[in-house]
């Protein structure tokens, strides 16, 4: 049971670490190539719109995340 909380733990601050320096990875749909095709010709990737790369989900997490944060939190006031 040991063994696999950390080895659970490791691989979750491995990809938070992914996250963090490489936020962007090559889209799934593409390869990140930018074209598909279709009816045997190419066209632009309906997911990544020919930018051929995807904001990774735990980076889409954490910027949500951030952005309630943020909305729900007060500012400080400029005299202090």
């Amino acid at each position: 049971m040991l063994i696999a909380s950390a080895a659970l733990l490791t691989a979750l601050v491995y990809y938070a670490a992914l996250c963090a320096l490489r936020p962007f990875a090559p889209c799934r749909k593409c390869a990140g190539l930018g074209t598909i095709e279709r009816s045997g010709k190419p066209r632009m990737c309906p997911r990544c719109h020919n930018d051929k790369l995807r904001l990774r989900l735990g980076r889409r997490a954490f910027n949500a995340w951030l952005r309630t944060r943020q909305a729900g939190t007060r500012p400080t006031p400029k005299g202090l």
